[in-house]
Parts: C-alpha cells; sequence; structure tokens
C-alpha cells in the first residue's frame, strides 16, 4: 500500500524536525547501548513487586517494528508508571539509537524484556496473578467499560496487523477505542498512551 505524502515532506524532513524538538534526548556519540532483559529477569521484576507489595503494570506490545513508536511509547510507559515494556526477540525493533532518541531518555529507565516465545510468557505472567487486556476491532467492549485495576498486562499489536492469533487467544479480555471518525483505527503509540493512561486513571481512583 502506497503512503500518503504531505507537502512534500520527506521521512528525512521528519527526522530533521525531530532533532529540533527540544524534548528530543540527543544521543552521546559511542553511549553504550542499552540491555534488553529477559524472561528471568521479567519473573525477578514480578517477585520483587510482590514482595514490596505492588500491583504490577506491564505492557506487551506484540511485534511493533517502527523505531519512533516504540520510543514514543516507552516515553509514555515511563509516564504511566508502567513495570516493564515486553516485546518478542523476533519481528519486532529493539532499543537503537533512534529509540532512545525519541524515548526522551525513558528506554534507559523502563525496564525493557525481549522474550522468545511471547505466548509462554503472557501464560507465566498468568500463572503470576496478572490478567490480560489486548486491544483489537473486534472486541464488543470499549476500553472505559473495562476495570483496568489489579495485576494487569496491556497488550497492544503490531502496526496494521494488530496483535496476532496466539496473543489474541491468550488475553482475557480484549477492547476496542471508540472512533467517531472516519479512520478505522489510531496510531500504536497513540493508542498505547490512551490505553495506559485510562488504566492510570483507574488505579489511581483505586488508591
Amino acid at each position: 500500500m502506497k503512503r500518503r505524502t504531505t507537502g512534500g515532506r520527506s521521512h528525512g524532513d521528519k527526522t530533521r524536525q525531530a532533532r529540533e524538538n527540544r524534548h528530543v534526548k540527543p544521543v552521546e556519540e559511542n553511549a553504550p547501548p542499552t540491555p534488553s532483559l529477559d524472561e528471568h529477569d521479567l519473573e525477578r521484576i514480578i517477585v520483587k513487586l510482590k514482595e514490596d507489595g505492588e500491583v504490577p503494570f506491564v505492557l506487551i506490545l506484540d511485534c511493533v517494528q517502527d523505531p519512533h513508536n516504540l520510543g514514543a511509547i516507552l516515553r509514555t510507559a515511563d509516564g504511566a508508571g508502567i513495570h516493564a515494556v515486553v516485546a518478542p526477540k523476533d519481528k519486532a525493533v529493539g532499543i537503537t539509537e533512534t529509540v532512545r532518541r525519541i524515548s526522551v531518555g525513558a528506554a534507559d529507565y523502563v525496564p525493557f524484556v525481549q522474550v522468545t516465545n511471547l505466548a509462554r510468557t503472557m501464560q507465566h505472567l498468568k500463572e503470576a496473578g496478572l490478567w490480560f487486556v489486548g486491544t483489537s476491532d473486534r472486541a464488543e467492549k470499549t476500553l472505559y467499560e473495562l476495570d483496568l485495576r489489579g495485576p494487569l498486562a496491556l497488550v497492544l499489536g503490531a502496526e496494521e496487523k494488530g496483535m496476532r492469533r496466539l496473543t489474541e487467544e491468550n488475553c482475557d479480555f480484549l477492547a476496542k477505542l471508540p472512533m467517531a471518525g472516519k479512520v478505522e483505527c489510531l496510531n500504536v503509540s497513540v493508542a498505547t498512551g490512551v490505553c495506559l493512561f485510562e488504566a492510570v486513571r483507574q488505579r489511581g481512583a483505586e488508591a
């Protein structure tokens, strides 16, 4: 599918604009890459949260591939107090210089876990007591009709394709975002922000 262009602006123009944004963090030359965590690190994070009496709040990204989207998502996740962002190792972007720059430093603080088998990791998190809410256009209820309090993992799918079948089947609940216009869905980083901060609102009300 051919992408629409606006006013003849190229991808390079957008990149330069991002670099000029005062909120965008410049990446130091020769800065060491931020290491991603694995399944064992995620298990330790959940155990530590429980020991500290905190309620786990996790974000699952199913094959998000655009580094600009991941950077924006990590920035939002940091603001929402997410304890860990989980993504598959294959068919998904990891932490790159672009991700770190767009995240305004959040990539250095939000635990980013890359797993070999996402469905298996979801099962392990379920066994640890987390409930899974995934976003899908096929959902019958909107996000605002669900209870997002308690141990929670929000699941968002890839650009254009959404969640894979097995990922969706592993969700306990599905939710959609109400769309009032002609466009069917939001950009994944924008949708993530909407979902995370609705959960923050509900969880704050509980506190």
